[in-house]
């Protein structure tokens, strides 16, 4: 910010006078001052004690008369204990408002030729189901986690995995062969991942029943599963579909289209979207043949059944399965060929996945398995992880039927948005094709604010009636205070009001004026800051405090009936650059605001 900026420069001329001793920027401990206490900017006086060989409050005392005196940026002070307080002229904070005004994009660093390239994998599904409220947690995390690294001046490549082969695909292929009766999703009336996640239900209800009735006659748990014919038969399809058998690869290939075309509705619906998509499908050969390629090296060992691991005791961890005994590929061999495509395909500077907590330990060996294998981007893997989102009935299930489907959802989510505003009356002057783009906007901006607004690396309960308010810390909240700021300016506009491009620094200030355009310059901070802690929550907790602190304005300072012009334009302005900030920092989170409500 460049106020204090301007106020670092005076107190280092100001200790320089006072005590003759030389001190640097990154001495300068300036924060803002805390609601309880009078001022903008407080400066930490503790420092400089051994210089000034004073008492902190005495220390204080003389730094702020100096300032007081020499800068005019500075129209008082007050001191409690080793802390001065430092209040803000108005002149200043009017021209840091011009600044910002001047800034279209103001926050958002430009990407140029020479910006480093950030690859963000997420959304990594399973063609055996929908995608569920878990997977919408991260999808929603990935692409705005995409958006802030661009906003910070990144070249970004958001990419999915596909997780499009393996024992689990088998089981809802082997399900719709033995009892789906050649039903397509046309057919069934339903999108293709929910007809194939129908079949994955329905494999394990019937494994179950098998499973069941070997146990009664007195198997245990596990003998039951090893001598389960369907499991049997799971596995020897995975075998025929890596063998290239025609037949099983026709039907694979059929069923992941049905999926696929349903994915791709569901992320349209959600907003979120990829530069470059990779399958497990293709990318696994390179995994394993990378892996042989370590065996041969002597990375890694060959068991008696023909199993190939890695040794990792000697870097505190255990051994780790890469290839199975009949020769098929696990997740981490996946992940290596995944990995190596990536990193030959793309000048990649940083790789980030966008994986759940519960994944902690397979990164960690992903990152050295890769360093080991000798590529250079090994160490450098960034794992963002976070935590599992619930409802508040509990946890989920996905082979018992019991998650949460993300097609439901988000149907549900616009539904209780267009009952809402119907409720309150706000739909009564919009045409029908208004009012349900509205709905929309609102119920998708809900769901996506009740998700981010949360630190990503917490665990999350998912409160649909909660998050559909509109009052509190929610997207409604956000979306309204943006679309009545967009009526105030249409009204202005109407009255023939044209907003200058630089307000004149004349005019007093209230406080709440003052505080308004403080917030709004902390934007640029709360950007950078976001992208260093990968936390769309950073940007999410400072639109709706920006928005508490405009409606408080709103509520305390007239705008349009304002009889002072120069006051009049200066709330415009101030009106219109909070809104910009908003729709901007709405936008980094993927929620769209409506012109009206």
């Amino acid at each position: 910010m460049v106020i204090e900026q301007q106020i670092t420069a005076a107190i280092i001329a100001g200790i320089k006078e006072l005590y003759g001793a030389d001190v640097t920027p990154d001495q300068i401990q300036l924060q803002k001052t805390k609601k309880e206490f009078k001022g903008h900017l407080t400066l930490v006086v503790f420092p400089f004690l051994r210089i000034s060989k004073k008492s902190p409050e005495l220390t204080a005392q003389a730094i702020g008369e100096y300032l007081q005196k020499n800068e005019p940026a500075i129209a008082e002070f007050n001191v409690i204990k080793g802390f001065l307080n430092l209040t803000i002229a108005s002149a200043p904070w009017i021209g840091l408002l011009n600044d910002i005004n001047h800034q279209a994009d103001f926050g958002i660093t430009p990407v140029t030729e020479q910006s480093p390239l950030v690859m963000i994998e997420y959304s990594s599904p399973n063609t055996n189901k929908p995608l569920h409220l878990g997977h919408v947690r991260n999808n929603l995390l990935g692409f705005s986690l995409s958006e802030i690294m661009k906003a910070n001046g990144n070249h970004v490549v958001k990419t999915n995995i596909v997780n499009d082969r393996g024992i689990h695909i088998c089981k809802s292929m082997l399900a719709w062969q033995k009892w789906g009766n050649g039903v397509t999703p046309e057919q069934a009336g339903k999108k293709g991942d929910h007809l194939i996640g129908d079949f994955y239900v329905l494999f394990s209800s019937k494994l179950k029943e098998e499973t069941a009735a070997l146990e009664a006659k007195g198997m245990t748990k596990e003998e039951a599963e090893a001598a389960s014919v369907l499991m049997q038969e799971a596995r020897e399809m995975l075998r025929k579909w890596e063998a290239g058998d025609e037949t099983v690869y026709a039907l694979w290939e059929m069923m992941n289209n049905w999926v696929y075309a349903g994915f791709d509705e569901t992320y349209q619906k959600m907003g979120v979207d990829f530069d470059k998509i990779y399958y497990e499908s293709k990318t696994y050969l390179e995994g394993r043949d990378t892996v042989l390629d370590g065996l041969e090296k002597g990375i890694f060992y060959r068991r008696e059944d023909g199993s190939v691991w890695a040794d990792l005791t000697n870097d505190g961890l255990d051994e780790k399965l890469l290839l199975r005994a009949d020769g098929t590929s696990v997740y981490m061999t996946q992940d290596i060929g995944t990995a190596k495509l990536r990193f030959d395909d793309y000048p990649i500077n940083k790789m980030i996945y966008v994986v759940g907590n519960e994944q902690n330990y397979h990164f960690q060996v992903l990152s050295i398995l890769l360093d080991k294998l000798g590529f250079e981007f090994g160490k450098g893997l960034t794992h963002f992880s976070y935590g599992m989102v619930e409802l508040p009935e509990g946890k989920m299930k996905s082979r018992e039927g019991t998650v949460v489907d993300a097609d439901d959802l988000m149907r549900e989510m616009v539904d209780t948005a267009a009952e809402t505003s119907r409720e309150l009356g706000k739909a009564g002057e919009m045409s029908t094709e208004e009012a349900e783009n509205i709905a929309r906007i609102v119920g998708m901006g809900a769901l996506k604010y009740f998700i981010l607004k949360v630190d990503p690396r917490k665990n999350m309960t998912f409160n649909p009636k909660e998050s559909i308010d509109f009052n509190g810390n929610t997207g409604p909240f956000i979306q309204y205070t943006y679309a009545r700021i967009r009526s105030v300016l249409r009204k202005a506009e109407e009255q023939g009001i044209q907003l200058p491009e630089t307000l004149s620094t004349d005019i007093q200030l209230s406080e709440k004026e003052e505080n308004l355009i403080q917030n709004l310059a902390d934007f640029a901070n709360t950007v950078k800051e976001a992208g260093k802690d990968y936390s769309p929550a950073l940007i999410a907790n400072y639109t709706y405090d920006l928005v508490k602190e405009y409606n408080q304005f709103y509520h305390d300072c007239s705008i349009l009936r304002e009889e002072n012009e120069g006051i009049k334009l200066f709330r415009l302005v101030l009106s219109d650059n909070v809104a910009k900030v908003v729709k901007t920092a709405m936008s980094l989170l993927g929620i769209e605001v409506p012109e009206r409500m």
